[in-house]
């Protein structure tokens, strides 16, 4: 763990300046050596196809090798986290509700209805309760990372950014692929799919199917005094059937049904693992051991389904997406992280004020989406989008808290129901001014009312039962953006954008051991970003840059444990950041190529008043402290996990064997971000310094490739990083995964 910026600021910058650097040298190369030019990269991130250089924001693409390999050892959606500028993310629930964070915004909220800031959107349906932001990563063609506000296109909860995902569709012809992988703690990892005509060329289909399982490596000590025996372990599988059909060149209708099934692999607390005063791992942390006495388990379960139809007129084309999902989850966990408790001896590991167990589960959900949009060209100069947004959601979350002392019987239970109806309107033009200048512009009337309803039935500590309490909130919005692009040449396109997003207003309902439900009212961010987009050396290099300001009026955060273990939002007067992003491609020679990108961030809260509780644990607080209140003063602070650097970089090297007898393939990937604290305060112990992992691939293809055999392994440095805290109780965290390694075949027809 490293503490000192200067260092940090030296690694990555050393990282961005190799990047820079290297077309310097491709001059040198002789021309049997030099390399084609990089595929030009199709996106919708404007919700139609156009070149990445065509888009007039900040845009980054994870596709192909690049995309399989940094997913190798079962990986999570949290693989993303670092794989981009500017895009972090970590999740104290394990497999399921990830938090990410573009631009330094995001939401640390652990509570079942927690609204984040960015969006994913998977196949064209925006995925808005964070159990379904978990949904596995399989048989994909693409992510794109669209920085900055979405105001425009995709509207609700976009200030920070969207996240699209791209399953690969339905071929006319025959293929498929599979591949098995085996690993350490005994982990198997195999996905495949299938993809061709049905009934000719007018309906085709494909089938997907992912499977993951992981055995425990962490024993349990207290076992089997009590708890679980061990932890660590996992077994999920989840699938997706596709049907398009496709009757003429004027009409398609695809067909996405998908689901999961999710059991185990929540997140382990671990209780005083950070060393007080210092920060960072105790000395004598051990990944393979903990000791706890309560129960942990965490079962998810979802399905959707989706119906694109599109027709293609001569004025236009039309669009429609109908979508539905479902999610359940039960999760409970040892939130103490340890056994026993100060006053019931015995009890450790270390100082266990008391003990906590807890328990959070959706017991109901219901999501449905509508767009309809149509898209129209007039002459060479103007394109237009206009459509329609309708979201329903019904949700039911269950809190509940146990007496582990007791034998985890059941001693707290509060409800919350929400309903949430959503509408918008939208707009979007595309004008060619001339060959070199296009302007961009669109707005969005968006419309939000949600009801919502907690009730407390059972108090821990002999609280009474209470509520129910109602919220009734509603608001109306008008977003949007403009840009221009000036495309100075064939391979250089310069671009600025300002824009405006909003979080819809939020209210936290957790009152299991609190009294209050909160409320956030709508935050809105005003963001202008500008830079350039290039191709070099006859298309064998690529190198984007963009740099931004932005500024959010009543920026929702959320207050995270401290002295209780609850959740409280809160509003911030204003929240400024600003920074860059480097994203760049390189191919020197025809067996390698290079990718890599760099970013900045600075965020600072402004607001003289807003204080929150400090940790419950004996912490070094690092803020000014209300002498009145005992709270702590964050203004001036950063954001949570807002690292100010992250870097990555990635390199595929393939050696042609003689006598075409295949190639030998080196892969490698890298990924670095700095600093980040874990709450709204500051304080010694809840931060982690600086943290680079990495993974490498090697094998072997044959001609034709046909089939891969390879060797891999994930974080090969096997550094240990904290990745998040529990602060109100004691010293507990949870660390990054460690060393893995693996075999893998695969074969494709």
């Amino acid at each position: 763990m490293c503490t000192h910026t200067p260092m940090r600021a030296g690694k990555a910058g050393l990282l961005l300046t190799s990047i820079l650097t290297a077309g310097a040298y491709a001059p040198q190369l002789s021309a049997e050596d030099a390399a084609d030019s990089l595929q030009e990269i199709v996106v919708t991130a404007q919700k139609r196809e156009q070149t990445l250089a065509d888009v007039p924001f900040s845009l980054d693409v994870l596709s192909g090798d690049e995309l399989n390999n940094i997913r190798a050892a079962g990986e999570d959606i949290l693989f993303l986290a670092g794989r981009s500028p500017s895009l972090y993310a970590e999740a104290s629930s394990g497999r399921t509700f990830p938090r990410f964070y573009i631009r330094g915004l995001g939401n640390t909220d652990f509570d079942l209805n927690a609204s984040q800031p960015v969006s994913l959107v998977y196949d064209d349906v925006v995925l808005e309760n964070p159990i379904l932001k978990g949904f596995p990563v399989f048989d994909l063609d693409r992510v794109e990372v669209l920085r900055g506000p979405q105001g425009t296109l995709f509207g609700r909860n976009t200030p920070a950014g969207t996240i699209k995902f791209e399953s690969a569709k339905p071929t006319e012809e025959l293929e498929g692929y599979g591949r098995v992988s085996y690993g350490r703690f005994n982990q198997v990892d195999a996905e495949g799919a299938i993809s061709g005509p049905l009934a000719g060329k007018e309906l085709t289909g494909r089938l997907s199917v992912l499977f993951q399982r992981r055995d425990d490596f962490v024993d349990n000590t207290f076992f089997p005094t009590g708890g679980e025996e061990g932890f660590e372990n996992f077994s999920e599988f989840a699938g997706r059937a596709q049907l398009l059909y496709k009757p003429n060149p004027n009409f398609s209708s695809l067909l996405n049904i998908h689901g999961r099934n999710l059991d185990g692999g929540s997140r382990l607390f671990r209780a005083n693992v950070i060393e007080p005063g210092v920060g960072g791992l105790v000395d004598d942390f051990s990944l393979r051991e903990t000791a706890q006495d309560a129960i942990q388990n965490l079962d998810v379960f979802n399905i959707g389904a989706s119906l694109k139809s599109e027709w293609t007129l001569d004025a236009g084309t039309f669009t429609s997406i109908l979508a539905y999902e479902k999610v359940e989850i039960e999760a409970r966990g040892d939130v103490d992280g340890g056994f026993g408790a100060a006053f019931a001896p015995p009890s450790g590991p270390g100082f266990i004020p008391f003990a906590a167990e807890s328990a959070d589960n959706i017991t109901g959900h219901d999501q449905f989406t509508s767009e309809l949009r149509w898209t129209s060209t007039i002459g060479d100069q103007l394109t237009y989008t206009v459509g329609s947004f309708l979201f329903f959601e019904d949700l039911q979350i269950e809190n509940e808290s146990f007496d582990t002392l007791a034998g985890g019987t059941l001693n707290g239970l509060a409800l919350q129901d929400q309903e949430t109806n959503a509408w918008a309107l939208f707009g979007s033009v595309e004008y060619r001014l001339t060959d070199q200048w296009t302007l961009t512009g669109g707005l969005r009337l968006s419309d939000e009312s949600r009801d919502f309803e907690a009730e407390r039935l059972i108090g821990p500590f002999g609280a009474p039962p209470l509520g129910p309490i109602t919220e009734d909130l509603d608001d109306t919005v008008l977003t949007g953006d403009f840009a221009v692009n000036y495309a100075v040449n064939d391979d250089l396109n310069l671009f600025a954008r300002y824009a405006r997003g909003f979080r819809a207003p939020n209210a936290q309902g957790r009152i299991v051991f609190g009294d209050a439900v909160t409320v956030a009212d709508t935050e809105t961010i005003d963001s202008i970003e500008a830079g350039f987009k290039s191709r070099f050396l006859d298309g064998r290099g690529e190198l984007n840059i963009t740099g931004f300001y932005f500024s959010t009026d009543d920026q929702q955060l959320t207050a995270v444990g401290g002295a209780g273990n609850f959740n409280q939002l809160l509003n911030a007067d204003e929240v400024v950041g600003y920074g860059f992003e480097v994203d760049a491609r390189f191919a020197p020679t025809r067996n390698l190529e290079l990718t890599g990108g760099f970013s900045f961030n600075d965020t600072e809260i402004r607001d003289d008043d807003l204080e929150v509780s400090i940790c419950g644990a004996p912490c070094t607080v690092l803020d000014p402290i209300n002498p009145d209140t005992g709270n702590a003063l964050i203004d001036g602070n950063p954001l949570p996990n807002a690292p100010r650097f992250i870097a990555n970089f990635a390199a595929e090297y393939t050696v042609p064997l003689d006598n075409d007898a295949g190639e030998i393939f080196v892969f490698t990937d890298w990924f670095y971000r700095s600093q980040v604290n874990f709450f709204l305060s500051e304080s010694v112990e809840f931060q982690d310094g600086s943290l680079i992992e990495g993974g490498a691939r090697i094998g072997y293809r044959p001609a034709g490739g046909a089939y891969e055999l390879s060797v891999f392994a994930r974080n090969i440095l096997d550094n240990r990083s904290i990745e998040g805290a529990i602060d109100f109780n004691n010293f507990s965290a949870f660390v990054n995964e460690p060393f893995r390694w693996g075999v893998e075949v695969s074969a494709r027809f």
